[in-house]
């Protein structure tokens, strides 16, 4: 069982999230504060596994106390809880688990309570992060997000579940860069994460993978090495 502690200012936010964490049969106690001085309270008297800060709390925020906690010898997993973006990129240097947006829906809350499973799983290895540029901003992107990348030119166009990013990268650099991670070509186009395939089909001469939402084009050149792949992570084909 996960242990957590909530932090926020305002108690009906704090309410909800303890609701949404405590409805996920992965989380265990609940610890909850009404600031920063008080999260760092807490912190000092009681071990959890991950904290859920904050941001914008009064006097001690949410980026104090990372910092704060980063300096023990075992700390606890961040998620930051923000109504805005503004500090994505300082978050995510301070070695943040996830970056969620109010209001925080249930189905994205048990992706970060996922994520934190696997933080304590790896012993605490931190997530890959990706530098990319949205609308002249720029802000970081877990790789383990990257469900398929597509390539433009000597651009990249990183897809995840939310949203899709251009990168100055080649694909067949990331093709070599990714290759430890559990990406692999499947076409001339596309470089496709092993993680996220949901099903393999080589019907009708035309094969494809799935990834997401998206059906994508498996070339004959690559489809041994993509089959073997696939079902080495036991993705069969279909009809």
């Amino acid at each position: 069982m996960i242990n957590v502690l909530v932090a926020d200012d305002e108690l009906p936010a704090i309410e909800e999230l303890a609701f949404l964490l405590g409805s996920d049969e992965r989380i265990g106690t609940i610890l909850r504060a009404s600031s920063g001085a008080e999260a760092l309270r807490v912190l000092e008297a009681e071990a959890v596994d991950a904290v859920f800060l904050d941001i914008h709390m009064p006097a001690v925020s949410g980026l104090d106390i990372a910092r704060a906690i980063s300096r023990s010898s075992r700390p606890p997993a961040v998620v930051f809880v923000t109504a805005d973006e503004d500090c994505a990129l300082e978050a995510f240097e301070l070695a943040a688990v996830d970056y969620l947006l109010k209001p925080v829906r249930a189905e994205r809350l048990a992706r970060s309570v996922g994520r934190i499973s696997e933080l304590i799983r790896d012993g605490g290895a931190a997530p890959e992060m990706i530098t990319v540029d949205q609308g002249g901003t720029t802000r970081m992107i877990r790789r383990d997000d990257v469900t398929y990348v597509q390539a433009q030119g000597d651009y990249a166009r990183l897809h995840t579940a939310d949203a899709s990013y251009l990168i100055r990268v080649p694909l067949a650099d990331l093709e070599q860069q990714w290759a430890d991670a559990g990406f692999i070509r499947t076409h001339r186009s596309y470089l496709v994460s092993l993680a996220h395939v949901s099903h393999l089909k080589l019907a009708a001469g035309r094969p494809s993978v799935s990834v997401e939402d998206a059906e994508l084009p498996i070339s004959r050149r690559h489809l041994p090495a993509v089959r073997e792949k696939l079902e080495a992570t036991r993705i069969r084909p279909q009809a």
